[in-house]
């Protein structure tokens, strides 16, 4: 199954991936497209903008893309976590962003080419205890991914693909629930 994992930093989006791959090692990573872009030498300014959020989803948008006949990936974030990003961050910078009609339909692509959208929603009590930058992004980003996902406001989640699978609780419970979705294929 092609699998993203989706939400606002500081969610546990790594750590799931990671304690997935350590029951499902024959699953490919892709890791997050802020991480991909370092390695080939891209330098981002200090703190979130607009311009480094643009080329995270450009690169999310690439790697989904590049890899949609691999039937076992895993992605940590996936576009509509840059979407969200962006919309937070262009409104503070008094700029509202929105994507051109040929962005949102490779948008669209990648996102169809899914099986699973795994989203981690911030909770209350907050799962995640160490101290996290950017607590006000953090808040406002997890609100605007609730709306695009639990509302699918911008209409990417509507086709029969991906599956969209909420995911909260300790680790091993999430874990399991993300698990859970490919018992079908194994049966």
């Amino acid at each position: 199954m092609r699998i993203a994992v989706t939400g606002t930093h500081g969610t546990g989006k790594t750590t799931l991936i990671d304690d997935f791959l350590d029951a499902h090692p024959d699953y490919a990573h892709e890791q997050e497209p802020y991480w991909a872009l370092v390695q080939q030498g891209v330098t981002f300014a200090d703190g979130p903008n607009t311009a480094d959020l643009e080329e995270q989803l450009a690169q999310s948008v690439s790697m989904m893309l590049e890899l949609r006949g691999d039937p076992d990936v895993i992605f940590d974030r996936s576009p509509i976590d840059f979407l969200a990003y962006l919309d937070v961050v262009s409104e503070g910078e008094g700029a509202p962003w929105a994507p051109s009609e040929r962005l949102l339909g490779r948008i669209e692509e990648a996102i169809q080419s899914l099986d699973v959208l795994a989203f981690l929603p911030l909770s209350q009590p907050d799962e995640i205890t160490v101290r996290i930058e950017y607590p006000r992004l953090r808040l406002n980003v997890d609100r605007r991914l609730k709306a695009i996902v639990r509302d699918d406001e911008l209409e990417l989640l509507s086709g029969p693909t991906p599956r969209l699978l909420e995911i909260q609780g300790a680790r091993k419970r999430r874990v399991a629930l993300l698990e859970a979705v490919l018992l079908p294929k194994s049966r």
